[in-house]
This record gives structure tokens, C-alpha cells and sequence, in this order.
């Protein structure tokens, strides 16, 4: 299995290292495995999709 460090996978992802790290804490990548304190990415691992939501801001006016 060829495998990327998280800071690789952060420049291809272009993303950071530390949201690399909290999803492989999370389970998020497919076949991310721990040696030590390191993270094994698989190099053909997808980018996760971001589930954060993405709003237009806040709906009412009470903040005016």
C-alpha cells in the first residue's frame, strides 16, 4: 500500500494538517491507519466531503 504523510495530504488536499489529523481521528478518511503518533493515509484516499454547514447568514433582522 503506497501511503502519504498528513502534511502531504494537506498540500494535495489543500486543507490543513490539523483538519487532516481530526479526520483521521474521526474515521472520516477510507483506510487511514495510526503508527505511534502518526497517521498512514492511503495515496488513492478521497478528500472527505465538508459536512459543516454553508449558510447565507442569519435569516431574521434582529442583529441590525
Amino acid at each position: 500500500m503506497d501511503i502519504m504523510s498528513v502534511k502531504e495530504a494537506s498540500e494535495r488536499w489543500n486543507i490543513s494538517e490539523r483538519w487532516i489529523q481530526k479526520l483521521c481521528e474521526e474515521g472520516r478518511i477510507e483506510g487511514v491507519q495510526r503508527f505511534g503518533r502518526s497517521w498512514m493515509i492511503p495515496r488513492e484516499a478521497q478528500k472527505p466531503a465538508d459536512l459543516r454547514k454553508k449558510g447565507k447568514g442569519r435569516s431574521d433582522a434582529s442583529h441590525v
